[in-house]
This record gives C-alpha cells, structure tokens and sequence, in this order.
C-alpha cells in the first residue's frame, strides 16, 4: 500500500484535539475505506482499532499510535468498559482520536454504546458510516441481498449476544416468516441451533446458504449449502469465523454474480439461477 494518499481536492472536515470520530473500516478490503475514513486516518493521533482492521488500513496514518482494541469470540478481550473509556481518557488528554471499527460501526458494532458513553462524558464526536459485511462481504461473494425475483425484504441479525449465546430476545419464527432473507453476524459458533429454529419455524431443508468467511480479502472462503446441510457442510470444510452468513434464494445468484472466479478466466455457472426462463434485462 501507498502512504502518501492525497485526498481529492475539497473542504475536508478537521480531527480538532479532544474529539473522537467513530469510523466504520468496511468489511476487510482497504479500498472500502470512504475518503472521510481516510481523512480520519491522517489526522489522526491515537488509532484504536478492532481485530478485523486491515494493516494496510493502518499504515495509512504512520504519525499515530496504534492501540488495539479487538474483540474475538472465545479469546482474551477488552471489556467493553475499558474501551469506552479509555476513549474519554485519550480525549481530554487533548488527543486526535479515531475510533476504527471493522464494517460499520452502529452495525452490530458497538458503536452506539461508545458514543453514548463519549457524549454522556462530554466528549464532542464524529461518526464515519462504513460499508457493513453482510452487504458488502456478500457482495464479494457474489451474492446479493436483494434481488427483485427473490426478495422485498431482507433481515440483518446477530448469531450471539452480550452473553456470546443466541439471542433469546430473537423472534426466529417471526424473522422466518416475515423475510425472504436473513443474513446472519457472528453466527457460525451457533449454525446448529440458528438453523434448527429456522427449521422449527419452517424454513425448507433445500432453502439456499453461503457462509462467507473473510470477506473480501485475499483468504475469503464462500461455502454454498442448503438449511438442512449447513451444519455438517461447516465441519467438513474446516471454515472458521469472522464469517457472514446468507439464508435465502438470492444465494442462488452467485451462479451467476461470482465476479471473481469470473475475472479469474472461469466461465458463469448457470446463466438463469432462478430458472426465470427470459433474459434479465426483460424483468
């Protein structure tokens, strides 16, 4: 990667000392970044980061400290306490600080509680949106979330909560039947129990998943399946999180949409997925 990035020529907003700018790093590959992140990056003086921020994105903002902050599931990690915190602490040390978050920060990012937190402590902030992986990782993948053959809705939800088990506040039967497709944050670790609610709400067996996982970066793995064999399919293929699940027919698209084996010299595997039986356009 290039350090000396030049922003194109605009009024740029200012990082002013005792500020902290919330910002989203999009799903894995740097150039997801928005140019307000990148603004960010260079004006910065403190960077903390989570687990899923590149190292190129980091080496965009050589003048600052780095401090991680990551959070994976099952290992040692920060409390959230302690990040928030630190935040205010940096802040009224008069520091420029960036607040970098894999994705998008209010996307089950934590986002909204450190900000709460920073405002409670009067601590002026910004927030920097960024591309979330369960769109743009599963664009990628070649999948799309909405597709006008497939879908109308599309439910965005988390595989764990606080407690790092399966939401009890989850309404699966509801999510079932209200929307064609689901796709599911940090749910691998329970696949088993997710799906067999799914099921239990009746979702079909042969109902279209692709977990993805890496997404969009130079190990991304996408493993297409169905409900009834997501389970085993996981196991055998030695798949492990972060990962960004898909449930529903527009899973079938990547048929079609895989982009990258594309560029990579592979033909499309079926031009009509949906079996449509007329040229797309025709829609």
């Amino acid at each position: 990667m290039t350090r000396g990035l030049t922003l194109p020529h605009s009024i740029w907003p200012r990082l002013e000392p005792g500020w902290v700018w919330l910002c989203g790093a999009g799903p894995g590959d740097p150039g997801l970044l928005t140019l307000h992140a990148l603004n960010a990056l260079q004006q910065a003086d403190v960077v903390i980061y989570d687990a899923l921020v590149q190292e190129d994105i980091l080496s965009w903002a050589p003048q600052a400290e780095h401090i991680y902050a990551g959070k994976r599931g099952g290992k040692p990690s920060a409390k959230q306490r302690d990040i928030s915190l630190r935040l205010v602490d940096l802040a009224r040390a008069g520091k420029r600080v960036l607040r970098l978050k894999g994705g998008d920060p209010f996307v089950f990012g934590r986002g909204g509680e450190e900000a709460q937190t920073l405002v409670q402590h009067e601590i002026p902030i910004r927030i920097i949106p960024g591309i979330s992986a369960g769109i743009g990782g599963l664009a990628y993948a070649g999948i799309p979330v909405t597709h006008r053959d497939v879908n109308q809705s599309v439910t965005f939800v988390t595989g764990h909560d606080q407690s790092g088990n399966t939401p009890g506040s989850l309404d699966w039967a509801s999510i079932s039947k209200g929307s064609q497709v689901i796709v599911i944050y940090m749910g691998m670790k329970h696949i088993a129990q997710i799906a067999a609610k799914l099921i239990a709400a009746g979702r079909p067996l042969s109902e279209p998943i692709a977990v993805v996982t890496t997404a969009t970066t130079a190990d991304q793995k996408v493993l297409e399946t169905t409900l009834g064999q997501v389970v085993d399919d996981i196991a055998q293929s030695g798949m492990e999180p972060p990962a960004i699940i898909c449930v529903g027919g527009s899973v079938l698209m990547r048929q079609v949409l895989d982009w990258q084996s594309q560029a990579a010299g592979q033909a499309p595997r079926n031009l009509d997925p949906l079996n449509r039986g007329r040229p797309a356009e025709s829609a």
